[in-house]
């Protein structure tokens, strides 16, 4: 599968680890996708929820025992029509 592919599955409830960022204090953070926006992922880290803008990350997914790396911007949309897609 390429990365297309994984474009259209539900996201919420996959960790997540941020390998880059425009905000380099985020770079590191891991955690579960609790909710998503058409511009944010909610990442739930430790007890806490923590928005990250998805066109300024990009994001190691651990998709059924496979770690995809994805640019954040490409789940640019809601969440919604791009399943559909």
């Amino acid at each position: 599968m390429n990365i297309n592919d994984y474009l259209k599955f539900e996201l919420i409830g996959l960790e997540v680890e941020v390998v880059d960022a425009k905000n380099k204090s985020l770079i590191g953070i891991k955690g579960k996708i609790v909710d998503e926006t058409k511009n944010t992922f909610v990442i739930e880290i430790k007890g806490k929820e923590k928005k990250l803008l998805k066109d300024q990350v990009t994001l190691i997914i651990d998709f059924k025992k496979e770690k995809i790396r994805a640019e954040g911007k490409l789940f640019l949309g809601r969440p919604e029509e791009r399943i559909k897609k």
